[in-house]
């Protein structure tokens, strides 16, 4: 059995799950997922904590499902935050380079990030993430990596993620309250990315959409880099709202309904085509027919206002119909049928339905749009946190040390 340092586990906070993902380091360095494990999530409305004791219900059987699967007990997890709470900043570091030699080194990075990070601070606001665009270096523009370069003026340019500081702290009383510590909080679609796209994608160009419950959320890469992301207020819950208003039905009906019936082109579908709701509940009465053509154009109504606000952020970074690598759908709302051909027709892109690059599972339902996140936040914390010394590996990524959020974590411990 892997020791408890060789761990990693992610938790997924959606507004309509909870999904948890465990894995073991390997001797040779690879990951092996061991545990995966959803429940309904109940005190979450749109990405943020309404009720802290419902939501500790449904964290605490997550929790304990991956725990029978696996035999081992969770101590610490990544956790992944969503939600129209956040927000993103553009900012920039400016300082000079530290050595007699004129070489920049890690420090000199380390300096310009945080510079970029107390030029953005916002009352009640907590710093997620800083992360980097590109550098200059002296007359040199768009460096990606200036370790080793020589010069005189370090520039970066960054986007600062920031939460609410209630949600951050909520969320965190949320996990505590489970018994389970916290390596780090995560933005979401950051880790979602790691789940499904190569190193070649993030090079060329390209955006990852995770379509959610209540939020859809965006990150854009090029040339490596995160170039830009955004929460967006909808997902495909409100596909399901819209449905119980145009159907005249409850809203578990026409979760059913949609989950059966909807599609993102309604075209082609006969206008005859019946559905009977007494099918889906019996509150319904006997003879309760609605058009499926009625089913689709509502779906696609809702997932073509959610897919051009997508669009409309890649207007705000110029990059509509110039991703070379495209775009990804993911998330459970990317489940429904022909989204991914409304997607073409509106980002004039290729578009694909973002499953996780690495299919090679012991676990079924990982190899779902539905678990990317979960997944992604085990590959981010592989990736970016340094388990050995216990502090983020590449700093680049992130705008604060692994240690001055614990120490802010462990402030909001409830006294004994």
């Amino acid at each position: 059995m892997a020791s408890v340092k060789d761990i990693i586990t992610g938790l997924d906070v959606g507004t309509s799950m909870i999904r948890m993902v465990m894995a073991s380091r390997l001797p040779d360095g690879r990951l092996k997922v061991i545990g995966a494990a959803e429940t309904p999530a109940e005190g979450i409305s749109r990405g943020s904590i309404s009720s802290v004791e419902d939501a500790v219900s449904s964290i605490s059987e997550t929790i304990e499902k991956v725990e029978r699967m696996t035999g081992i007990r969770v101590d610490k997890m990544v956790v992944g935050m969503s939600g129209t709470h956040l927000k993103t900043l553009n900012s920039k570091g400016v300082v000079a380079v530290a050595k007699a030699n004129e070489q920049v080194e890690d420090s000199d990075i380390e300096r310009a990030l945080e510079v970029a990070e107390s030029t953005t601070t916002m009352p009640n606001y907590e710093i997620l993430h800083v992360l980097p665009i590109n550098y200059n270096l002296d007359d040199q523009k768009g460096i990606k990596e200036p370790q080793g370069m020589s010069g005189v003026r370090l520039e970066v340019e960054t986007q600062v993620v920031m939460a609410l500081s209630s949600q951050v702290k909520n969320l965190t009383k949320c996990i505590y309250r489970t018994g389970v510590d916290i390596e780090y909080i995560v933005f979401s679609i950051l880790a979602t990315a790691e789940a499904v796209l190569t190193s070649k994608q993030k090079e060329l160009g390209v955006a990852v959409v995770n379509i959610g419950a209540s939020t859809t959320s965006l990150v854009v890469f090029e040339e490596g880099n995160i170039m830009h992301t955004a929460v967006l207020p909808v997902g495909a819950g409100h596909i399901t709202n819209d449905l119980a208003i145009g159907l005249k039905t409850s809203v578990d009906t026409a979760e059913a309904v949609k989950i059966d019936h909807a599609q993102a082109l309604s075209e082609g579908i006969s206008k005859r085509e019946e559905i009977d709701l007494h099918k889906y509940s019996d509150e319904e009465q006997k003879g309760s027919y609605v058009f499926k053509k009625d089913i689709a154009e509502i779906s696609e109504a809702r997932m073509d206002e959610v897919l051009n606000m997508v669009n409309d952020e890649l207007k705000i970074i110029e990059r509509n119909g110039k991703l070379p690598s495209g775009v990804i759908l993911t998330g459970g709302g990317a489940k429904m049928p022909l989204s991914v051909d409304l997607a073409k027709e509106i980002f004039q892109l290729p578009v694909f339905l973002g499953l996780p690059s690495d299919k090679n599972f012991p676990i079924d339902k990982l190899n779902d749009p539905e678990y990317t996140t979960a997944l992604g936040l085990v590959l981010w914390a592989d990736k970016n946190i340094d388990y050995g010394s216990g502090f983020l590996s590449n700093f680049s990524a992130v705008g604060q040390s692994t240690d001055k959020m614990r120490k802010w974590f462990r402030g909001l411990w409830p006294s004994s």
